[in-house]
């Protein structure tokens, strides 16, 4: 499980988001930029909002299909395409993160106000960084012993 990084000198965070983030070993799992595309291709609405919505399940999508939840997820970075959509971005987050990270420790994200992205309908894209946790320990003990078997 990750762990924040709190540092004493710092305030509290702008929003949702720590300031560092410890990921303890495991298998890094890096998820390319995610818009707000749904499966069929098409983009659900032209707000920010259902954007964003759809981004960040993408983003989970992704991360689950490693074996991952969102909890194990350790940077975010935001890419939005105008500046006015800051606050609607901020609420999507609001109504989501609560469902994915109930602890209230949320990863590290970096928000970027960009000229554009791929597709000009396209307003919001989300880049995430996850640790998938470490096998059990005994698992790769076990290979081991199994080959130094072989070996005899």
């Amino acid at each position: 499980m990750p762990e924040p990084i709190v540092p004493k000198s710092f305030g509290p965070p702008l929003g949702m988001y720590s300031h560092g983030m410890i990921a303890r070993g495991g298998d890094l799992v890096i998820v390319a930029g995610q818009v707000g595309l749904n499966a069929d291709g098409r983009v659900p609405g032209d707000d920010v909002v259902s954007q964003t919505k759809q981004a960040l399940e993408n983003v989970r999508t992704v991360v689950e299909a490693a074996g991952c939840t969102m909890r194990d997820v350790v940077r975010l970075q935001t890419f939005l395409t105008r500046p006015g959509d800051i606050g609607g971005f901020m609420k999507a987050r609001e109504e989501l993160f609560p469902t994915y990270f109930p602890d209230k420790v949320y990863p590290p994200n970096t928000l970027l106000v960009v000229g554009r992205l791929v597709r000009p309908e396209l307003l919001v894209e989300v880049e995430a960084m996850a640790v998938r946790p470490a096998r059990r320990a005994g698992k790769p003990a076990k290979a081991k012993k199994k080959a130094a078997r072989r070996r005899r």
